[in-house]
């Protein structure tokens, strides 16, 4: 035997990360192929309190390929914390051979820590006398039935797994708006209308509009519903009848596969049944759509519910965003806005670090009253983050904020190599004028992968398993085992499931068994991860986190049309989009100038803020349709 090798591509060792309580398993190589070989490998195992213990393991032959042979060999399980040293050798009648000494690390698994984002912007017409009917559209209502609460109580069944939840003050105040103060919507209201009572233009605005979900996921999946769109696409005029059914399945079609398949009792008692009316699918009464309704009612009144009871027993954390989900960065200061698009330009000055504050204060008082308990966290809208936000954040109490990857690739003044997990997977520290916080930057392309290309994988099951291999593809396979790294995930919990088979929970509880099952992989909360949970994880304080230096005003968007890297170009530097920063800085002033204050006129000061949301900016300009 004249060479042996090992750590190549075709001699590799798997997993590469090695960890604790698994062994490896290690490919050699060795030429030239020869009678009488043997191949094995010396080890040592040195543990944290200076013992260790040696040994040597027999490699097996596995296969000869051209003139080199391949053998196996398995090092022994150690525990998180220790290093192996070892050495392959090989003996055969024509001489020795001896592979160079590895050192490894025993690392813990790769630790997730996945956050899903809820939000919807606020839909009701604040110069409405009451939540009656004020609503104009019907997304909180439809997605409270369909998601919130299902995410969640998907979660509770699988006692392994962590998970963050963010929930945003102005999705919050209108759930409880329906659950608490009988608010209806435009498209409540039409399902409530007797079918035979209604006018030619509400009957033409409720089949426009009573199809609006996914047609294949969501439409065409139930007979029914499906029969009624056909119907509709030929402009056929539909009976009152058809009518009153399709009344009910623009609404049953939303409702959690859970709740269409039998009765569900919730966190707070009551028992939602829909699932014979899924079974009946047709020739409904009014007094059925009266009781689905009802049934909705109850959902809404439990997703809180849920949420906290979750959050105390340590299972989930729940984090939030500023009051209404504005671009905290513009509202500080418009003029410092970064934009890379060609032609961009900006508008007046707007700065109101005032009203950037109180979005923050608003949102902590909301969490509040709604959990208990001050956050711990914020997902500030659309990830984006500057260093004149970080005293808001930590000034409120907040101990760690989110963005995107983006942002850390182009802070510091030569930028992140953030395509390498070990910078990526990590929280950090930043700074501002004293005050400090614990950043998450998420991995941009695993997130997006479960928005945008699970989806397209028809059956559940294998789209969960492609997503677990790309996390050890892209992250597990290449970290090192010298210490613990954090993968940070944070994506939209709510648009995406509407394209998914069965509104995304097959996928889900496919990911959450596969997570759960697999040794490589732990799941954690960010709030765990800093902290430590139960003496299980250790802690990671902030201030022994790495610093980022010089933070990039940025968010989690690289807007259509413009250069490379993210910025905040969705909602500023368009003619449209600057006209509504101006309109709404001569509001500030003329308000300002009236003399009004928010005890004067509360509705007033509410819309101002609600005005200042992120949703009605992203629709402006040319980069959005």
């Amino acid at each position: 035997m004249r060479a042996i090798w090992h750590l190549t591509g075709d001699a590799p060792r798997d997993p590469n990360r090695v960890l604790g309580g698994i062994p490896a398993q290690l490919t050699i190589g060795t030429w030239p192929i020869g009678p009488g070989q043997r191949v094995g490998v010396s080890y040592t195992i040195e543990h944290p309190d200076g013992t260790e213990r040696t040994g040597l393991v027999d490699a097996s032959w596995h296969r000869n390929s051209e003139a080199n042979s391949y053998w196996s060999a398995q090092l022994p399980a150690a525990r998180t914390g220790d290093r192996i040293r070892y050495q392959p050798f090989g003996v055969s009648p024509c001489g020795e051979a001896t592979g160079r000494e590895v050192l490894v690390e025993v690392g813990p698994p790769v630790v997730v820590a996945l956050l899903w984002h809820h939000h919807q912007p606020l839909y009701r017409d604040l110069a409405a006398l009451t939540p009656r009917g004020s609503y104009r559209l019907p997304w909180v209502r439809l997605h409270a039935i369909r998601d919130y609460y299902s995410m969640a109580a998907l979660v509770a069944r699988y006692p392994n797994i962590r998970v963050s939840f963010n929930l945003t003050p102005v999705l919050l105040a209108q759930l409880e708006d329906y659950a608490r103060h009988g608010a209806t919507d435009r498209h409540l209201d039409l399902t409530l209308t007797p079918a035979e009572n209604l006018v030619p233009d509400e009957r033409r605005e409720l089949v426009a509009s009573f199809f609006d979900a996914d047609w294949h996921h969501m439409v065409l999946r139930h007979q029914r519903y499906g029969e009624l769109f056909r119907a509709a696409k030929r402009k056929r005029g539909l009976t009152v009848q058809e009518l009153r059914d399709l009344q009910m399945w623009s609404n049953l079609a939303w409702f959690g596969t859970q709740f269409q398949a039998g009765a569900v009792e919730l966190v707070t008692g009551e028992v939602v049944r829909v699932d014979d009316l899924v079974r009946r699918a047709r020739d409904f009464a009014a007094e059925d759509i009266e009781r689905m309704v009802e049934e909705q009612g109850k959902i809404l009144r439990a997703v809180v519910p849920l949420h906290r009871t979750l959050q105390e027993k340590g299972q989930i954390e729940v984090a939030t965003s500023p009051y209404f989900h504005p671009i905290l960065p513009l509202l500080i200061d418009t003029g410092a806005a970064t934009v890379d698009r060609d032609g961009a330009t900006l508008p007046s000055r707007f700065q109101e670090p005032e009203d950037a504050a109180t979005q923050v204060r608003m949102a902590v008082a909301c969490y509040e009253r709604c959990f208990g308990r001050p956050p711990a966290g914020m997902w500030p809208a659309e990830g984006a983050i500057s260093a004149a936000t970080i005293p808001l954040f930590a000034g409120a109490g907040i101990r760690w904020i989110g963005s995107d990857a983006g942002v850390l690739a182009q802070s510091g003044p030569w930028g992140y190599p953030v395509d390498q997990p070990e910078i990526a997977c990590q929280a950090y520290r930043v700074e501002e004028r004293g005050w400090t916080l614990a950043a998450f930057f998420r991995d941009s392309q695993l997130s997006d992968w479960i928005g945008f290309e699970g989806q397209r994988i028809d059956d559940p099951t294998e789209a969960a398993e492609r997503f677990v291999a790309e996390i050890h593809r892209r992250v597990g396979d290449r970290l090192p085992s010298d210490r613990p790294y954090v993968l940070p995930l944070v994506l939209d919990g709510e648009n995406a499931w509407g394209a998914y088979p069965e509104s995304g929970a097959p996928f889900l509880a496919a990911l959450y068994d596969h997570l759960s099952a697999d040794p490589l992989i732990a799941t954690t909360t960010f709030s765990d991860w800093l902290s430590g949970r139960d003496g299980a994880m250790a802690a990671h304080p902030i201030e022994g986190l790495p610093r980022v230096h010089e933070l990039h005003t940025g968010s989690w968007i690289d807007e259509p049309g413009s250069r490379p890297g993210v910025d905040l170009g969705t909602w500023i530097g368009e003619p449209e989009e600057n006209r509504a920063w101006e309109l709404l800085a001569r509001v500030r002033r003329d308000v300002r100038a009236a003399g009004f204050s928010p005890a004067d006129g509360p509705e007033l000061a509410k819309g101002l803020l609600a005005a200042e949301g992120s949703d009605w900016f992203w629709w402006f300009g040319e980069d959005q349709t």
